[in-house]
C-alpha cells in the first residue's frame, strides 16, 4: 500500500491578512513618495527607496513600535513572503531592462565598455580592501576575519545596482541614450564580477578557497553565457515567433515572463545571481527576431508601476539607523560612504575620459554607476549570514547602498542635460517607445 503524502497546510489566515496589508501599504506609500520625489525634480526611485526606511525600525519602529511590530512583525516566515515578492519583482524589472540593451552599440564600443567597467571596479575595490584592513576591531564580527572582511567590503564598494540603475534610467527617460546604454552595460559587468567574487568569499567563509573552486565558478559563468547564446536564443526566437502570430498579447507576455524566470533559476542554480540570468533573458528577448516590443507594453506597465516600487520599498525594511548612535560606527560609516562615492565616481570618470568621452559624459558615467541599491543590500545580507558582518557593519553597508542610490539620480540628471542627442539615440528612443504604446490587436 502506497502512503499518500500529507497535504501541505495552507497559509494561516492572519499571516495572509498581514501580507496583503503589507503589500498594500508599501505600494501606496511608494507611489505617494515616488510622486512627491518627482515634484522636487527627482526620479520616483528616490521616494520608493525611502519607503522601506520610513516603515522599518528607523522611523515607524521608533515612533509607533506597537504599530510597526504589528504591521511588519519580525517573524522569518512573514518576512520571507515579502522577500519572495521582492525577488520576483526584481528579476522581472531586470528582465524588462534587458529589453533595452543595445548589443550593437556595446559591440561597437566594446573597448569603452571594458575600460569603464574596469575603472569603476578597480579603484573602489582597492579602496574598500584598504579600508577594511584599517577599520577599528570593534566593527569586525570576528577579529581573525579582518582579511576576509576587507575583501568583502571591497566587493560591496565596487558593485553597481543594475535594478536601481535600470529603474532610474527608465524614470528619467535615459535608457535610449548612448551614455545610458554604457552605464547599464558596465553595471551588468560590474555585477557579474561582484557575484563571482562573492562566491569566492563565501567559499573562504565555509571552506578552504581552492583553485578548483575558482575555476568552477568561472566555468559556470562561461557555460551560462554560451548556453544562452547557442541554445536559449533559438528557443526564445522560435517561441516568440509563435507568440507574435497570435491575435492577442497574452502569449507574448506569458512567454517573456517564463523566459525571465527560467533564466534566473538557471543562473541561480549555477551559483550566479538570479538577476544576472534575468538580464541575459531580457537581452535575448530584445534581439532582432524576438518579441514585438508593443506586445510587452502591458508587462512593462505592471513591472514599472507595481512590482518595481514594491521591490524598492521592501529593500529598506531591514535598515536600522539606530546603530549610527555609536560615534565609532557613525564616523566609520561616513568614511566608507565618502570613499565609496569617490572611488566609483573617479574610477568611472577617469575611464570615460581615457576613452574620449566628453567631460559631462564621463560625469554621467560616474554618477550612474555610483548607484548600489539593493544589490549591495543583498551582499550585506550574505555577509551577515556568513558571520563576516556584525549589526554595525551591516547597517553601514546598507546605508551606503541607500544613500548612493539617492545621490546618483540628481547628479546624472544634471550631467545628461548638458549632453546633446544624436540621430542614433532618436531612432533607439522611437523603437523603445513601442514598449509604452498600446499594442494593436490583430
Amino acid at each position: 500500500m502506497i502512503a499518500s503524502a500529507a497535504p501541505v497546510a495552507p497559509l494561516a489566515s492572519h499571516q495572509l491578512l498581514l501580507f496583503l496589508l503589507e503589500v498594500g501599504v508599501l505600494l501606496l506609500l511608494a507611489v505617494i513618495l515616488g510622486r512627491l520625489a518627482q515634484r522636487f525634480g527627482l526620479p520616483a526611485v528616490v521616494g520608493e527607496l525611502l519607503t522601506g526606511i520610513l516603515l522599518g525600525p528607523s522611523l515607524l519602529g521608533q515612533l509607533a513600535p506597537s504599530v510597526g511590530h504589528w504591521l511588519l512583525p519580525g517573524e522569518p516566515s512573514q518576512m520571507h513572503l515579502l522577500d519572495a515578492l521582492g525577488q520576483f519583482s526584481v528579476v522581472l524589472l531586470v528582465g524588462v531592462a534587458g529589453l533595452h540593451v543595445d548589443l550593437r552599440l556595446i559591440r561597437r564600443r566594446a573597448g569603452t565598455v571594458a575600460t569603464v567597467t574596469m575603472g569603476g571596479l578597480l579603484l573602489p575595490l582597492g579602496l574598500g580592501v584598504a579600508t577594511g584592513l584599517l577599520v577599528p576591531a570593534a566593527l569586525l564580527a570576528a577579529t581573525d576575519q579582518r582579511v576576509m572582511f576587507a575583501f568583502f567590503l571591497g566587493v560591496a564598494m565596487a558593485v553597481s545596482a543594475v535594478p536601481v540603475i535600470a529603474k532610474t534610467l527608465t524614470d528619467m527617460r535615459l535608457m535610449h541614450r548612448d551614455v545610458g546604454q554604457l552605464i547599464l552595460a558596465a553595471a551588468s559587468l560590474d555585477d557579474a564580477f561582484a557575484w563571482f567574487m562573492l562566491s569566492m568569499i563565501s567559499s573562504m567563509a565555509v571552506s578552504a578557497l581552492t583553485v578548483g573552486n575558482v575555476l568552477a565558478s568561472l566555468l559556470n559563468l562561461v557555460l551560462f553565457i554560451v548556453a544562452a547564446a547557442l541554445i536559449g536564443r533559438p528557443v526564445v526566437r522560435r517561441a516568440m515567433r509563435w507568440a507574435n502570430a497570435q491575435s492577442d498579447v497574452g502569449p507574448a507576455v506569458a512567454i517573456a515572463v517564463v523566459t525571465v524566470l527560467l533564466f534566473s533559476a538557471a543562473g541561480h542554480a549555477l551559483g550566479l545571481e538570479a538577476i544576472f540570468g534575468a538580464l541575459v533573458a531580457g537581452v535575448l528577448l530584445g534581439l532582432p527576431g524576438g518579441v514585438e516590443p508593443a506586445r510587452l507594453a502591458p508587462l512593462r506597465t505592471v513591472v514599472l508601476s507595481v512590482l518595481a516600487p514594491l521591490f524598492l520599498a521592501s529593500a529598506g525594511l531591514r535598515v536600522d539607523l539606530r546603530a549610527l548612535a555609536d560615534p565609532v560606527v557613525l564616523v566609520a560609516g561616513l568614511v566608507i560612504l565618502v570613499l565609496a562615492v569617490l572611488g566609483k565616481f573617479c574610477g568611472a570618470y577617469l575611464a570615460g575620459r581615457l576613452t574620449r568621452q566628453s567631460h559631462w559624459e564621463a560625469v554621467a558615467l560616474g554618477a550612474g554607476l555610483n548607484s548600489r541599491g539593493v544589490v549591495e543590500i543583498v551582499i550585506a545580507m550574505v555577509g551577515l549570514r556568513l558571520g563576516i558582518l556584525n549589526t554595525a557593519t551591516y547597517t553601514i553597508v546598507v546605508l551606503v547602498a541607500v544613500l548612493t542610490s539617492v545621490m546618483a539620480p540628481p547628479m546624472l540628471l544634471r550631467a545628461m542635460r548638458r549632453i546633446e542627442h544624436n540621430a542614433e539615440e532618436a531612432l533607439r528612443e522611437e523603437n523603445q517607445a513601442q514598449l509604452i504604446t498600446r499594442p494593436v490587436v490583430r
